[in-house]
């Protein structure tokens, strides 16, 4: 292979490498999130659609005490029930061929919130100290040039 013919030969490679990994970054599409809705209803409401079994799942926020609901024809809607009818309610859904669940409260941790602050400090430190030493350098260069005159031998910077 001749010199040129090997340098268009690598450039051909490269060029059809890049396209490769950018066809194989850009060919993956990224999974798709959907957004539920939930229409608000009454308590009422939800014991009706359950007892007629369209009820798919149920899931109870205790802290509200609101009630998720998912019914079989993909609609979604939010009530509000009574706190002593939980144990109830879970019975009626899966008696009726419903998923019944309570949902725990996830507790948010703030340790990177902190771990951000202690970065931050320590890079400000690490500035602070480079900051500190460059201008110790540069006086202690100050201070040498200064004197340098005094103690030269030069007898025309003495005069």
């Amino acid at each position: 292979m001749s010199h040129s013919t090997g340098r268009s030969f690598r450039r051909a490679s490269c060029a059809a490498l890049a396209l490769l990994i950018l066809a194989g970054t850009t060919a993956t599409p990224a999974p798709a999130t959907t957004i539920v809705h939930f229409q608000p209803e009454s308590y009422a409401a939800l014991l009706v659609q359950v007892h007629k079994g369209e009820v798919h799942a149920v899931v109870l926020h205790p802290s509200g005490p609101k009630a998720h609901v998912a019914l079989n024809d993909g609609a979604h809607f939010t009530a509000t029930y009574p706190l002593g009818e939980a144990t109830k309610l879970g019975a009626e859904v899966r008696a009726h061929g419903g998923a019944f669940s309570i949902a725990t409260a996830k507790h948010k941790t703030g340790t990177v919130h902190h771990k951000l602050r202690y970065i931050a400090g320590g890079i400000l430190i690490v500035v602070i100290v480079v900051v500190l030493a460059v201008l110790l350098i540069g006086r202690r260069r100050a201070i040498a040039e200064d004197e340098e005159p005094r103690h030269g031998g030069d007898a025309a910077s003495t005069r």
